[in-house]
């Protein structure tokens, strides 16, 4: 029995699974990545069938190929939705197995990344308007976790200042104006990227916030865009999420440790710099508005209480199960073998979207209409990006570094 417990345990390690597939993505071997993701989404176990998915999307995104990206993604979000509610009988099953039996739902901020990524696929693609869509669907399902599941959440500055890009290249200067106020109070600092925020509330006829506004940024001058000007965004998905790893907590007097995934940060190179049209009095290094390595932090310790009250609740029926194994076998040691199996195989579940960034990191640029050259120096690599820039508008060109 206790060989046959010890064997589950060790079944359908995604992440072991899917190592090279994660290789190949981080040395820019696009191809190869999105086939043995693709492989896993058709093929793999269905409690991994949502990181499958999750990652095979953020692999096309980041490979450029956003109208493929948007497919998977959609269908991810999808079974992301109907995997959304608690499985009686998994539940049973889980807590005498182990906790990477369970079917994989995603955490909140994942589930919150694929929207993201949805609306930096549409606006990659020139559309707006579904861009704006997905933007709000990542502020509404926010203010959902924050408002109605009481979750210490904020919104992600991320979604905010993308959301304000939108509207100013669509010319709703106030809507733009609401949504960079939103991401400046979010950010905390928008450094050169405050420009728009500033220019925007003289522009709108808001002079309490732009005296407040010249004050944080007394650089920044509210000058309007000329009639060939245009603006330049860069958004560069910087750096790899942290991993899941082992961790303990108390568990209280009957259970003293109780076994918990943690995240940690993984080693990146974190200094970037972009220049224009090779000039070095235009570097700029690119401000972090959305860190992914605090909010997966912030966010699984929230599932930190449920989860203990699981495992204790758990080792209560490993307990009792062993109890009835040496009773019944009238052996102490049979009983004791009984439960020690039982608890090396539930083990908390270290699976993640480990495709994601670790940082939004954006930089801005006013230009003159017509086309440029971006340096971007990122990820201990360097890579250049011919722009196009049309006048009263914004360009948004989005990168993926590790």
């Amino acid at each position: 029995m206790a060989v046959a417990l010890l064997s589950t345990g060790c079944a359908g390690d995604y992440i072991a699974r899917t190592a090279s597939y994660r290789h190949s993505y981080e040395t820019y071997q696009y191809p190869p990545a999105t086939e043995g993701f693709d492989h896993e989404v058709k093929s793999g176990p269905q409690i991994d069938q949502l990181l499958a998915m999750m990652d095979e999307g953020m692999v096309l995104h980041a490979s450029g190929k956003f109208e493929e990206s948007i497919k998977v993604l959609a269908a991810a979000d999808k079974l992301s939705e109907r995997l959304d509610f608690t499985s009686v009988s998994e539940e049973a099953k889980v807590l005498i197995s182990s906790e990477r039996e369970r079917t994989y739902r995603g955490e909140d901020f994942e589930k919150l990344m694929i929207t993201t990524l949805q609306a930096l696929n549409y606006a990659q693609l020139g559309k707006d308007e579904d861009a704006l869509v997905e933007v709000r669907r990542v502020n509404e399902r926010m203010q959902t976790m924050i408002n109605e599941e009481k979750k210490p959440y904020e919104q992600l500055a991320i979604a905010r200042y993308l959301s304000a890009v939108l509207w100013e290249d669509q010319g709703h200067a106030d809507d733009a104006f609401i949504d960079y106020a939103a991401a400046n109070e979010l950010a905390g600092d928008l450094g050169s990227l405050a420009e728009p925020l500033v220019r925007l509330a003289k522009e709108t006829g808001r002079d309490d916030a732009f005296r407040t506004l010249k004050r944080q940024y007394p650089w920044a001058q509210p000058q309007p865009l000329g009639a060939d000007e245009g603006q330049i965004l860069v958004v560069l998905e910087a750096g790899k999420v942290p991993i899941k790893t082992n961790g303990t907590v108390s568990g209280g007097p009957k259970v003293e440790v109780i076994s918990v995934p943690e995240f940690h940060p993984r080693r990146w190179i974190r200094d970037a710099q972009i220049t224009l049209n090779g000039d070095p009095a235009t570097a700029l290094r690119p401000t972090t508005v959305t860190s992914l390595e605090k909010v997966a932090q912030l966010h699984l310790q929230t599932r930190l209480a449920p989860l203990i009250a699981r495992q204790v609740a758990a080792a209560a029926i490993r307990g009792g199960v062993a109890y009835g194994v040496g009773k019944a076998t009238d052996s102490e040691a049979l009983g004791l073998l009984t439960f020690l199996a039982l608890s090396l195989v539930n083990q908390p579940d270290l699976r993640s979207w480990m495709s994601l960034p670790a940082e939004f990191q954006l930089a801005r640029y006013r230009v003159p209409a017509g086309v440029h050259r971006l340096t971007v120096i990122a990820g201990g690599g360097a890579r250049d990006v011919q722009v196009d820039v049309r006048p009263r508008r914004v360009t948004l060109v989005v990168l993926r570094s590790y």
